[in-house]
C-alpha cells in the first residue's frame, strides 16, 4: 500500500511521495522490498495514487524489479478496495499486505510459519507491536491464545499499547469477504476486521516497528533505526 498523500509529512512530501521519504538515506519502500524479495514472497504488487511517476522511476531501477508491478488508482480505493481492484493479481492463494508508510524489521519466514500454524477458523494473522502513541494506531484486545477479540480505532484512551501494524496475511475468505460490500471506499480497519473478530490471530513484532506518519516519528526512525 502504497498510495497515500502523506500529507503529516509536508513540506517533505510535497515533492516525494511518502513510500519513498528516507531513512538513514534509503526509502521506506526499499526496505519493504529486502525483507520481502526474493525468498519468501514470489511477486509484488504496489499501489500508486500520489507522484506515481517518481514510484516507477524508482522501481525500474531497482535489483528485484523484475519482481514488481505497479497498479495506479486514479481514484484511492481505499486499503481493501486495492486488494479487491487487484484480484486476479493474487491468484488463489492466501497472501500477504503491508502498509509500506511503516518502517519495520521482522522474520518474515516466522510471521508464515504462525500463518500455517492457524487454527481451522483463523482468517488473518495481523502483526502488532507496541505503540509508544496508542491513541494514534488500532489497538487490539487479545484472549489468551492470540486471538483478536475487540479493536479500537484510533480512539482517546484506548485500552493498552497493543497495536495493529498494518501488516497481515489473509486467506482468500477475507478477498470473497470484501467482493460483498458494496462500497466505493473500502477499508481495512474499518470495514474488514471488525467483521473479522474472533478470526484474526496476532503475531508480534517485538524487533523494531514504527508508523512513519509524522515528522517526529520520522525523527525517531532516523535516530534509532539499524538496518
Amino acid at each position: 500500500m502504497s498510495a497515500g498523500y502523506g500529507t503529516r509529512l509536508a513540506p517533505l512530501t510535497n515533492h516525494t511521495p511518502k513510500c519513498l521519504v528516507p531513512i538513514k538515506g534509503y526509502p521506506l519502500l526499499g526496505y519493504w522490498l529486502d525483507l520481502l524479495l526474493p525468498q519468501h514472497i514470489e511477486k509484488v504488487l504496489i499501489n500508486t495514487h500520489y507522484l506515481p511517476d517518481l514510484v516507477d522511476d524508482y522501481l525500474r531501477d531497482h535489483k528485484y524489479a523484475s519482481l514488481v508491478e505497479t497498479a495506479y488508482e486514479e481514484k484511492l480505493l481505499g486499503t481493501a478496495g486495492t486488494i479487491l481492484s487487484n484480484k486476479d493479481f493474487l491468484d488463489k492463494s492466501d497472501f500477504f499486505v503491508a502498509h509500506a508508510d511503516n518502517l519495520t524489521k521482522f522474520n518474515f519466514k516466522d510471521f508464515i510459519d504462525a500463518h500455517n500454524r492457524r487454527l481451522d477458523f483463523v482468517e488473518i494473522t495481523m502483526m502488532t507491536f507496541d505503540s509508544d502513541v496508542p491513541s494514534s494506531c488500532g489497538i487490539v484486545v487479545e484472549n489468551p491464545d492470540g486471538i483478536v477479540l475487540q479493536f479500537f480505532e484510533k480512539v482517546e484512551n484506548p485500552p493498552s499499547r497493543r497495536a495493529n501494524a498494518a501488516v497481515y496475511i489473509m486467506s482468500r475468505n477475507v478477498l470473497d469477504f470484501i467482493g460483498t460490500i458494496n462500497k466505493d471506499v473500502i477499508d481495512i480497519s474499518v470495514d474488514i476486521i471488525p467483521n473479522f473478530l474472533g478470526k484474526i490471530q496476532t503475531f508480534h513484532n517485538n524487533q523494531y516497528h514504527r508508523d512513519i506518519g509524522t515528522p517526529e516519528s520520522l525523527a525517531l526512525a532516523n535516530n534509532e533505526f539499524i538496518k
